[in-house]
């Protein structure tokens, strides 16, 4: 099975959605997760907790997106009869 240009193009684009998007979504959830460290100068264990458990969670929610919107790329293809 070979895929025409369109279809490369349409699956590079898609690829490049997913990684922005779940880019911006893990650094808004760092953000939010650590803005106590941030704010208010937690220092010590406490910080290092915080912000780890910010940097899983919001490694986390990038492969959540990501996967989510590749599935769902990948999903609407199948329907539209061009995979």
């Amino acid at each position: 099975m070979t895929r025409d240009q369109t279809e490369r193009d349409a699956v590079t684009l898609e690829i490049g959605y997913a990684v922005v998007s779940a880019a911006l979504l893990a650094g808004a959830v760092w953000l939010v997760l650590a803005s106590p460290v941030l704010l208010f100068g937690v220092e010590g264990t406490a910080a290092r907790a915080v912000t780890g458990t910010a940097a899983v969670l919001a490694a986390a929610a990038l492969l959540w997106r990501v996967v989510g919107v590749l599935w769902g790329f990948d999903s609407r293809r199948r329907t539209d009869g061009t995979g």
